[in-house]
Formats: structure tokens, sequence, C-alpha cells
């Protein structure tokens, strides 16, 4: 005989950094483990320094780590995180990032800029990932981005559920912020039966943040406008938007996001906004000060522990939204 045969079955392990331990926790509740305990502090010069408590060797190693402020650090901290379970003889190790650092940088618009989408993905690979699991990316082509399996989850479901059982769907319309949303917001009339609109902006090249004009396209007097975008950073387009949308007659707003990046005068924006609510998931923690009664956060915890779980049981990823017409990469 040639070989050694083992008995040994496979280990599924839960590992998180420290940016979103909430998240984390509602994850591994939902797969019904246990997080890795991992001992981790900062130097006195900012340096990370981690070392998990058990052994990973041998196991199927999931670790999460959403890029939330101060991203860098946590960025580097998953890398490090990511360095350590390779070094420790994990079997596989899948990332989840529930936010995709850097995912607005996916092209040059101009010239002598990076593509940091792209960086991040090969500092991923190179760190020790062997695959991404990832909600609802800036722009689908960013799973190109990483030599290796990409699993692309998307909150539509949790979103347009929420919204489909609170609104009179005969008064509903589809809204989609800027011409590159419209895609995602075809998927919600899909789901919804509801008609599309759209808030044409245009920028200001050499101001960040900064919006021209706002035109809207389609029908929205007298409707329930909902806006939808992947996410809301310092709130202004999307406030800007809503706007435009009153100003053309809607009798409400309701805005949803995926992330819920709430940035510098985010907070003021939404708390004076006229939207009636903002639907966030939890895919990054809400800052203190945004005790709106207007925010709504929904858990993305059930959907990306359902992945895991067919990851980890080499099932479909992609069967958990063929009811939602989405496309989804295995």
């Amino acid at each position: 005989m040639t070989g050694i045969k083992t008995t040994g079955e496979k280990k599924l392990m839960f590992f998180s950094g420290r940016a979103h331990p909430d998240l984390a926790e509602a994850v591994a509740e939902e797969l019904g483990v246990e997080l890795v305990p991992t001992r981790a502090f900062d130097f006195a010069n900012g340096e990370i320094y981690v070392r998990f408590e058990e052994s990973a060797r041998g196991a199927d190693c999931f670790l999460i780590q959403s890029h939330t402020v101060p991203i860098n650090q946590w960025i580097m901290e998953q890398l490090i995180m990511l360095d350590a379970l390779k070094r420790a003889s994990a079997r596989s190790i899948t990332v989840i990032v529930p936010f995709y650092g850097y995912a607005r940088q996916d092209k040059k618009h101009r010239g002598r800029e990076p593509i940091s989408a792209r960086l991040m993905a090969d500092l991923f690979k190179t760190a020790g990932a062997d695959r991404i699991l990832t909600v609802d990316l800036h722009t689908d082509q960013i799973q190109g981005f990483f030599d290796g399996p990409v699993d692309h989850l998307f909150a539509l479901p949790v979103l347009a559920d929420y919204v489909g059982g609170k609104v009179d769907r005969s008064k509903l319309t589809i809204v989609s912020p800027d011409a590159g949303r419209v895609r995602v917001a075809d998927r919600w009339c899909d789901r919804l039966g509801a008609p599309l609109a759209i808030v044409h902006k245009r920028r200001d090249p050499d101001v960040a943040n900064q919006v021209k004009v706002h035109e809207v396209v389609g029908d929205v007097k007298g409707r329930v406008c909902v806006l939808v975008d992947d996410m809301i950073d310092t709130g202004g387009t999307i406030c800007a938007a809503a706007d435009a949308l009153f100003a053309n007659g809607a009798e409400d707003v309701i805005v949803t996001a995926t992330h819920g990046v709430l940035s510098g005068p985010a907070a003021d924006r939404l708390k004076n906004s006229r939207v009636s609510e903002f639907i966030l998931t939890d895919t990054l923690p809400t800052p203190g000060q945004l005790n709106l009664d207007k925010i709504t956060v929904l858990s993305m915890a059930p959907t990306i522990a359902n992945a895991v779980r067919e990851v980890f049981e080499d099932g479909s990823v992609t069967s958990l939204f063929e009811d939602s017409h989405e496309s989804v990469s295995h």
C-alpha cells in the first residue's frame, strides 16, 4: 500500500478581528460555533500583534473582518491574521470581508491613479487567503481582481423583503441614485414588481464628494420612492437625490444601503433630511452618534453564516440567491 489514510473529519474554525465584534458573534451564533480565542493588541507605536489560542492545523478557517474606521488598521490586522493562519498550517483560509475597503478605487478615472481595489485582492492572496466571501461589492468586476473563488453575497433579499412588507406596493417606485446603480435597482424592480426611476447626477471632477446637478428620469409624482445604493458615506449624494425626488413631487422617500459608512457630516445630513427611513445592514458598525429614530439596521449574519456553511460543506453559495435572480460566483 502506498500512502497513509487518515480517519480525521473536516473541521471548521471561525476567527474574527477586532473591527466589528457584534457581527462576528452574530455569525458565530448562527453557525453554532464559538469564535476561536485570539490574543490581539497594539504596540505603543501602533504595530499589531496577533496570536490564536488554539491550533488551526488542518482546519478550514474562516476569518471575518469588516473594514470600518480606522480602515487601514483593520485591513492590516486582517492581513496579519491571515499570515498567522497560513503559518499555523490551516488547510484552507476563507477571508470574510462584509465591507471591502478601497472598493471605490476599482478603475483609473485619470492618469497616475492607483487601482486600490486590485491591490487589496493582491494583498489578501499574498497573505494567504484561498477564497474571499464579501457582501455587495461597489462593482462586480472586483471579483476578477482576486485569483481564486469569490463568493459575492447580496443584501437585496434582506432589504427588499423588509421594504416590501411595510410599503403599499401599488405606490412604490424604485430609484437608482446614479447610472451605476441601475442594474441593482432593476433587480429590486423585479423582486417587488415596481417601476424604475433614475436620478442623473453630474459630478465636479476636481472636488471629492461634490455633485453639481440632479435630474430625475421617470415618474415619481405622488409615489413612495425607494432609493437603493450600495453605501452611504458622507450622505451628501443620497440626501441630494432625495431632495430632487421631493422637488419632483414624490410623496415619500425611503433610502436603503448595504453599507452604512456614515463618516464626517453624515449624522447631521441624515437627521435633517426629509427621508422618512434609512435602512442599512450591519456589515459595518453603526457609529454611536447616530442614534436616530429613522435608521433601521438589518442583520446580514444569517446570510453570511449560510454562505460559510455552503463553502465548508462543498455546497452551492449560488443556490442561496437563485430565487432573487442573482448571478453569484462560486
